[in-house]
């Protein structure tokens, strides 16, 4: 087979994470309204969750939490004192961007979603044996509170764990 046939077998093989894709693509993505509580706060997507940690006060947070897709987004993109400070917040409780902390937080949470959403749960065994992508993340994380590798890594890990339960 030519390189344009490994090409196509390899696009074939990949399924690229975006939130206006094809499913199981879109259900996967933190856009996605895939609802669960973590420490008691709604959440109507991991994105809300995401965008509510750049805000300090709890009330406000829980209001985050509860937004989905790009209204989620857009609520975060008002608040840029977390990339000076390298802070973030969760009920109360400072976590450094680059904290063991936070990347425990951010597992709780993607866990919790997994556990409490049967859409995402059924999307993320949907891939199979798909290799996963997402070439919109960012890699800096001096940019972004979730990093294309972290995101990817989290996903990985919530499937294989699904697959040694079964």
């Amino acid at each position: 087979m030519g390189k344009m046939g490994d090409a196509m077998d390899l696009t074939e093989n990949v399924i690229d994470i975006y939130s206006k894709g094809e499913y199981p693509s879109s259900a996967l993505s933190n856009f996605a309204e895939n609802h669960f509580t973590l420490d008691g706060v709604p959440c109507g997507s991991m994105e809300g969750f995401l965008q509510s940690l750049k805000y300090r006060e709890p009330a406000k947070q829980a209001q985050i939490c509860a937004l989905m897709g790009k209204e989620a987004k857009r609520a975060g993109e008002k608040k840029r004192l977390w990339r000076l400070t390298k802070t973030v917040w969760w009920q109360g409780q400072a976590y450094g961007l680059f904290s063991d902390g936070l990347q425990r937080l951010i597992d709780r949470a993607y866990r919790e979603m997994y556990d409490q959403s049967p859409s995402f749960r059924q999307a993320l065994a949907d891939v199979g044996d798909k290799e996963l992508a997402h070439t919109m993340g960012k890699k800096d994380m001096r940019t972004t509170i979730l990093t294309e590798y972290q995101f990817l890594r989290r996903l990985e890990a919530l499937r294989a764990a699904a697959r040694r339960a079964e």
